[in-house]
C-alpha cells in the first residue's frame, strides 16, 4: 500500500472513532495480518497510548503507533542485542524527527498547544465540535505517511 494511501486511512480511521495510536496502528492491518497479529488485537495493545498515553498529553499517541509498526517488522527480542538495539533506536529517531520537522513536536500537548500535566482521565466526546477543533486526524495521516513513506 502506499503512503498516502495509508495516511488517508489513518485518518479516516480517527475520524470514525478510533484514538490516534489505533488510528495509525490499523492503517497497517495489512502488515499485523501478515505477521498473524489479529487487527482487534493490536488496537487493544495500542489503546493506553491515546492523549499521548492515557491523556497524560506526553508523547503524541500517532508516533506511538508509528513506533509500535515499526517495533513488530524491525524491534528485536534479544535483550542482549546490542546491535539491533542501537539501529532501532536510530530508526526510532530518524522517524520521530520527521513527525517532529514536519508538525513542531512529538509531544500531545505541544502540539494541541496545551499547558503541562494530564487531562482528566475521561475522554471527550466524538463530535462535529470535538472534531474540528483537533488536529489530530492529520497528526495520525501524518505518521501514517512517514513511515510508510519508510518502508517503501
Amino acid at each position: 500500500m502506499e503512503a498516502v494511501d495509508r495516511a488517508r486511512c489513518a485518518r479516516e480511521n480517527f475520524l470514525s472513532g478510533c484514538n490516534c495510536p489505533q488510528s495509525v496502528v490499523r492503517a497497517f492491518d495489512d502488515i499485523l495480518e501478515a505477521h498473524g497479529i489479529d487487527p482487534a488485537t493490536a488496537s487493544r495493545l495500542a489503546s493506553p497510548f491515546g492523549g499521548g498515553m492515557g491523556r497524560m498529553r506526553e508523547v503524541c499517541g500517532a508516533v506511538s503507533g508509528m513506533l509500535m509498526i515499526l517495533g513488530l517488522l524491525e524491534g528485536y527480542d534479544d535483550p542482549n542485542a546490542y546491535e539491533s538495539k542501537s539501529e532501532l533506536y536510530a530508526r526510532v529517531q530518524q522517524l520521530a524527527g520527521e513527525f517532529r520537522a514536519q508538525n513542531g513536536s512529538i509531544l500531545c500537548r505541544e502540539l494541541l498547544g496545551l499547558g503541562e500535566g494530564p487531562d482528566k482521565a475521561a475522554p471527550e466526546q466524538r463530535t462535529d465540535a470535538y472534531y474540528a477543533s483537533r488536529p489530530c486526524a492529520e497528526f495520525c495521516a501524518s505518521a501514517a505517511a512517514i513511515l510508510g513513506e519508510y518502508l517503501s
